[in-house]
């Protein structure tokens, strides 16, 4: 799961950042709106964290402004302002969850789960696809009722694809979604992430198309 972060205290920010990384989230933090804005302009991102006292413009006039542009990333607003009012309009103005500072990284990273499964249909806790069980809070997969051990690029990668069932997957896209701006990425590195996955489930729970992408095994071939 990718995250943009849009927060310009820096302590907070990295804070937050440091935390959702350890959590096995791909994280991008950027200190104000026109950074973010042209970061999601470019990149695919599964949800935004988004604080209101921005310089320059308030965070509501950059929410109002994806929410004209038809951007349906889902957002969760960050910030000081506790009032019943200002929350009620943050939400009305398109947020999809409000949450007051300070928090815990472990209850923002459930709310982001949340509201992206809202965002997805997929209310469901635990994702289940022929003989794999995986719960994405816990990062716990079982295949034919056995515990899988994976690492947190795996289970990223195989969120995914499970919240892609019908559709091919890019490699550059699953690079996207997968790293953040920063980080170096091996030219192999889906590629092995896809081995690692058959290797420890099954050869055919990933499909390689050849000249797009990979995708999802067919639930009749992983019983």
């Amino acid at each position: 799961m990718r995250i943009l972060i849009v927060e310009d205290d820096r302590l907070l920010g990295d804070g937050l950042a440091v935390g959702l990384r350890a959590l096995g989230f791909a994280v991008d933090w950027f200190t104000d709106g026109a950074q973010g804005d042209a970061a999601l302009a470019t990149t695919p991102y599964d949800a935004i964290v988004l604080d209101l006292g921005l310089p320059g413009r308030d965070g509501l006039v950059w929410l109002a402004r994806w929410r004209s542009r038809s951007q349906r990333v889902p957002v969760l607003i960050l910030t000081a302002r506790d009032g019943v009012e200002q929350r009620i309009t943050g939400l009305d103005s398109g947020a999809d969850d409000y949450l007051i500072k300070p928090i815990e990284t472990t209850e923002l990273a459930a709310r982001l789960r949340a509201v992206v499964r809202r965002s997805q249909g997929r209310p469901e806790s635990v994702w289940q696809h022929g003989a794999l069980s995986y719960q994405p809070a816990a990062k716990t997969a079982l295949w034919r009722g056995k515990p899988v051990v994976l690492t947190a690029r795996e289970c990223s990668l195989l969120e995914l694809l499970l919240s892609n069932p019908q559709r091919v997957l890019p490699k550059p896209l699953i690079q996207e979604k997968l790293y953040a701006f920063e980080q170096d990425i091996d030219s192999n590195a889906v590629e092995v992430h896809v081995h690692h996955l058959r290797r420890k489930i099954d050869p055919k729970l990933v499909r390689t198309v050849r000249g797009v992408g990979y995708a999802l095994g067919a639930v009749g071939d992983l019983t």
